[in-house]
């Protein structure tokens, strides 16, 4: 129990205190729920995920971040379903399918509940935590001793990502929480290892590849950005996102692929990964990398497959 308190109080905090990369920790949070359900079982690591966030919960209420207990309650229960997918063997991908859409629907049930506590709807929720943090965002801008004039054009360009936000926010959740759920299952991989506990034996990560089904998705979703209008451009518009992100990652399978054959070393695959995340040219190439993949079969692996 104090393995698992400790380790899930360090996240939580983490992600809460520290700059720039508190985040990235707290998107590890499930991890020492799915390590200790796998290791104990998972009734055992219900009791002890309820132990620990009640405890976590008296933690943070003294010390004045009580809004961290809900973060914490959504993905001690990630760790519990990953365990449980780990156990069912389920491939890569339905795991990260299941597990992302367990999540979702614990996401948006959680934002409507909170949003009805406090009589709004829950897109309104998003935009006025949004509204009130350009609004601050002003303020410490103008306490600086910057021209009014520059505070205007802040707040102008505020307003227009906060219009685009609420046309995409569900592709982003979406994404962001497929992103934490791939994210916890890769780390998950080498504390196993450190633990001694059965790790599924998934497909390597270099020869994933998305259902070719999907493509007719991406397909409809492009035209109809072009030729409808209203709440279907929009969802259009979620779709597309999503099916660029899932292709996205299997342009950085092949890319994965390619670094592994030619054993390239870990200062170069750094390199070759920060100009990935740092230029949208990259992202953009592996997106259509991924698209073609279906027909130019970069990594030759349908052909065996076939052979």
């Amino acid at each position: 129990m104090m393995g698992c308190v400790g380790w899930a109080a360090f996240f939580f905090f983490a992600s809460a205190l520290i700059p720039f990369v508190g985040p990235f920790f707290g998107l590890l949070t499930p991890l020492p729920f799915l390590y200790y359900s796998t290791k104990l079982g998972f009734y055992q690591g219900v009791k002890l995920a309820a132990l620990a966030i009640l405890i976590i919960g008296l933690i943070v209420k003294l010390a004045g971040q009580p809004h961290i207990v809900l973060f914490g309650l959504e993905f001690s229960l990630l760790g519990l379903v990953l365990a449980e997918l780990f156990r069912r063997k389920f491939g890569i991908g339905q795991t990260i399918l299941f597990a992302t859409m367990f999540m979702l629907l614990l996401g948006f049930g959680s934002l409507f509940l909170l949003a009805l506590s406090k009589n709004m709807g829950p897109l309104e929720m998003v935009l006025n935590f949004f509204q009130v943090q350009l609004k601050e965002a002003v303020k410490a801008y103008e306490g600086m001793g910057i021209p009014q004039e520059k505070g205007v054009e802040f707040e102008m360009y505020g307003k227009v990502f906060i219009d685009i936000i609420s046309r995409i926010y569900p592709s982003l959740m979406i994404i962001g929480t497929g992103f934490a759920v791939w994210l916890n299952i890769v780390m998950a991989k080498p504390l196993f290892r450190m633990g001694n506990l059965e790790y599924p034996d998934f497909m390597a990560m270099d020869r994933w590849r998305t259902p070719d089904s999907l493509i007719w998705v991406a397909i409809v979703s492009g035209f109809a950005l072009f030729l409808s209008s209203g709440g279907i451009k929009l969802f259009a518009i979620n779709t597309l996102i999503v099916m660029m992100a899932i292709y996205f990652f299997h342009g950085l399978s092949i890319v994965l692929f390619f670094l592994n054959k030619y054993n390239i070393p870990a200062w170069a695959r750094f390199g070759i990964y920060f100009l990935i995340i740092v230029q949208q040219l990259f992202i953009a190439i592996l997106v259509l990398a991924g698209l073609f993949d279906q027909w130019v079969d970069f990594r030759k692996i349908q052909k065996r497959i076939d052979s």
